[in-house]
């Protein structure tokens, strides 16, 4: 794949990016001709790559890091991922009020911060760009044992649709990768420590396999080709049928 011709030459700014799924979509985007920044909260490098130290539910610090990103390259970012994220796996009244609060503010609030800083600078410049949220399938599916983090996906898919409301006319497109049970990541742990947790969940992917990092960063890179010139506000699920399962299975 490769970026599309309007957005070159493509400079990727990605939160959360020393992730499994940050660190995957840096590498694919990479691969198709783009720059790339990471930012995430470790005080480590990124890996080869430009890299900052962020706490995204600090608007001013997503201001500044944006700015030095845009003094390192000599362009503000043009393909904007906001893909920082937590989350707690706990029934909904075993939730404290600090953890709910932390999980909307880094997942909802933060890609909030991140998708308006870089929107913001692309704007003033009246440059075209791409901006593409890591959602969820639990945006649609609510989950017993992760309230917080459905509910702050359910709000990313809504921030999708009106930020590609109000950007589209300039040439901004945004849109969702909704991932279903992804084998890396923050699922990714849980699935390591937990090999039969992982085997019951592929089981029940109606596909009958999990995602890898490399299946959602390849979305991203879709979307920032010419080929998806018509995708605004849209949410690429990739959940392998999860969705499908409406009623009981017998099996």
């Amino acid at each position: 794949m490769q970026i599309a011709n309007e957005l070159q030459p493509a400079l990727a700014a990605i939160s959360g990016g020393l992730g499994d799924i940050g660190l995957a979509i840096a590498g694919e985007l990479q691969a198709a001709g783009a720059e790339v920044a990471l930012a995430d909260l470790a005080p480590e490098s990124g890996k080869g790559n430009h890299y900052g130290q962020l706490d995204v539910t600090d608007p001013a610090a997503v201001e500044k890091w944006f700015d030095a990103v845009t003094e390192k390259f000599g362009r503000a970012p043009n393909l904007i991922i906001p893909n920082a994220a937590t989350a707690t796996f706990k029934r909904h009244f075993e939730v404290s009020s600090d953890e709910w609060r932390r999980e909307i503010d880094v997942n909802l609030n933060g890609a909030f911060h991140f998708a308006n800083a870089g929107a913001s600078r692309l704007l003033k410049a009246a440059r075209p760009g791409r901006i593409v949220l890591i959602g969820s399938w639990a945006g649609h599916a609510p989950h017993r044992n992760l309230p917080a983090y459905s509910v702050s996906k359910a709000g990313l898919r809504m921030l999708t649709r009106t930020l590609a409301l109000e950007l589209a006319p300039h040439g901004i497109l945004v849109n969702e990768v909704a991932p279903g049970y992804v084998h890396a990541g923050l699922s990714g742990r849980v699935f390591s420590e937990k090999p039969e947790i992982a085997d019951a969940a592929a089981r029940q992917v109606p596909v009958r396999h999990l995602i890898s990092a490399v299946e959602v960063a390849r979305q991203v890179v879709f979307l920032c080709t010419g080929d998806a010139a018509h995708y605004a506000g849209m949410t690429l699920l990739l959940d392998g049928g999860l969705s499908l399962i409406q009623g009981p299975v017998f099996e």
